[in-house]
């Protein structure tokens, strides 16, 4: 059988408290008593108290859960992730708090939820789930932990939440490229229909695309061609099987080998956006010239990529969450927080061609 703190006690001649001090409160003990506390304990094989069980006895366990769906690798290559974990990362650090990192299987809603329910967290940020995934998150309730959302829709329910206005964003994006006289225009959105390849996707219902993030940057982009007198059905709308720079360039093509292609393309990020402009590369046609491309986010690579994007905080946004977490304000408005975004506007952006290619031809 493994020693415990009994054992120890029971060897030692002390109680179990006196024990459990060697470890947790030294000053209360003579030097020579712990000693040989801590002595008789090696001899024995025993290693202490279960760190786990004397966390949950003080009601703290030093460390936010960070649920998103998706693979954990997710989390160390997509740029957006890491610049919102680095500003999670330093509010935890100034609470001496970590974070556990909790993706959740987008093929078994049941194990998503058993991980939500048996996680050892103080608290629970939720950095990207699907809408319909919500009903998983319930299993947070009953736990009493707080829970900070990273989408603007969580002010509908009271919650603490750091988001952007999502579709405020692309409509100022899509209103710059209708100045520049594009009429023409594509979307490429990822994740837009669970399980589905890259490719054209028809959008008439919104609310029925599972990511907030998408359903409400092509809100705004609508809204934007709408208001200008175009029409939504002749918008291109194509589906990115993931958000990579790979997927990105095989979504582009579904439009720039078209003969009316588009004289603009909306990527609603920009790792999608890099791959546009690769796709664009390899066909020898110039973004800003032939083809406008923009992105979403302003991650680092952007401003060497010259490419016209929507910058958003990211690292402040990871901080202001990891602070509503571990410090939350005492009036209930300051819970509930809107970041800033800003156009970025480079060379991948210009005036609309004056000729479609096959009025050239």
């Amino acid at each position: 059988m493994r020693p415990t703190l009994q054992t120890v006690a029971d060897a030692v001649g002390v109680s179990r408290s006196t024990v459990s001090n060697a470890y947790s409160r030294p000053d209360q003990l003579s030097p020579e008593l712990r000693d040989r506390i801590l002595s008789t304990a090696a001899r024995l094989g025993y290693s202490g108290p279960d760190p786990t069980a004397r966390s949950l006895r003080r009601g703290r366990v030093g460390s936010i859960g960070v649920l998103f769906t998706g693979q954990l690798t997710y989390a160390f290559t997509d740029p957006f992730a890491i610049q919102f974990l680095i500003g999670l990362a330093e509010a935890a650090e100034h609470h001496n708090t970590g974070l556990l990192l909790l993706p959740l299987s987008e093929d078994d809603e049941e194990a998503a939820a058993r991980s939500v329910r048996e996680a050892l967290v103080d608290g629970f940020c939720v950095y990207c789930v699907p809408s319909d995934w919500y009903r998983s998150l319930a299993q947070i309730n009953p736990r009493g932990l707080p829970v900070v959302g990273a989408e603007l829709r969580d002010r509908e329910a009271g919650a603490m939440f750091v988001g952007i206005d999502e579709a405020a964003a692309t409509r100022a994006a899509g209103e710059h490229l209708i100045r520049l006289g594009h009429r023409r225009l594509a979307v490429i959105i990822d994740r837009g229909t669970p399980g589905r390849g890259t490719g054209p996707l028809r959008v008439d219902d919104f609310d029925t695309l599972p990511h907030y993030v998408a359903r409400e940057r092509l809100r705004g982009y609508r809204d934007a061609f709408t208001a200008a007198g175009v029409d939504w059905p002749t918008v291109t709308v194509v589906n990115a099987a993931a958000n990579t720079r790979a997927e990105g360039a095989a979504a582009a093509a579904h439009v720039l080998d078209r003969a009316d292609r588009p004289t603009a393309v909306f990527a609603i990020t920009d790792l999608l956006a890099f791959g546009v402009l690769d796709a664009l590369r390899a066909r020898g046609l110039r973004a800003g010239r032939d083809v406008s491309v923009i992105g979403f986010d302003d991650i680092p690579d952007a401003a060497t990529a010259r490419l016209t994007t929507v910058r958003q905080p990211a690292v402040e946004r990871g901080r202001a969450a990891g602070v509503l977490l571990l410090d939350p304000p005492p009036e209930a408005a300051d819970r509930q927080v809107v970041l800033p975004t800003e156009l970025i506007v480079r060379a991948s952006t210009g005036p609309a061609p004056t000729a479609t290619p096959t009025e050239r031809n």
